[in-house]
């Protein structure tokens, strides 16, 4: 190969190899069926944490190189809901273009859920219904373990009130039906 198309060989690739350096893409999609005062917490990669409130588009913060991989996972499932990530792997091409593909969908599971308000910091509070015990220490949404089938009867109490004031339970008794549950409020003064 004589000497001036070698020099051009490898100005190309030295080229080549510069723009593949600059690129830098950002990963994102879309979030939907996440119910309202609820979050969920995805992670790029094993970091890059991005808590999302509400349904719609999201990007991560930090940008990834050209030719870099990507692979989104949920950290923090929503209380009563479980969320799933689609199209949420691969890599970002030579030129380092953004990805918006990822899918996060978020569906209803069949537990008893709610929100708790206004416990003492430092504080607990313990519920129950039936065999299902569930103890809180921070207001914000919660559900029990258990799952339940539709028509399944069920009555949440305070089994354990708190070291500082009281809580009391609305909403929850009656029989379960998924598709119009309606959350139990625990509030406590």
């Amino acid at each position: 190969m004589p000497h001036r198309s070698r020099v051009k060989l490898i100005g190309s690739l030295a080229l080549v190899l510069a723009l593949a350096g600059c690129g830098g893409g950002e990963v994102g999609g879309e979030l939907s069926g996440l119910d309202s005062g609820l979050s969920v917490t995805l992670l790029n990669n094993g970091s890059d944490s991005l808590t999302l409130g509400r349904n719609g588009p999201f990007t991560f913060r930090t940008a990834l190189d050209a030719g870099a991989a990507y692979a989104v996972t949920v950290k923090t499932q929503p209380a009563g809901q479980t969320c799933t990530v689609g199209s949420g792997s691969g890599t970002l091409n030579a030129e380092g273009d953004s990805v918006d593909t990822v899918r996060v969908s978020c569906s209803t599971e069949a537990v008893l859920r709610g929100r708790l308000e206004g416990l003492a910091v430092g504080t607990a509070v313990t519920l129950v219904n039936g065999n299902d015990r569930l103890a809180l220490t921070v207001n914000g949404a919660f559900a029990f373990a258990e799952t339940l089938t539709d028509g399944t009867e069920y009555a949440v109490l305070v089994l354990t009130q708190p070291a500082i004031g009281s809580c009391i339970v609305r909403n929850g008794s009656g029989r379960f039906f998924a598709a119009t549950f309606t959350d139990i409020v625990v509030s406590c003064n």
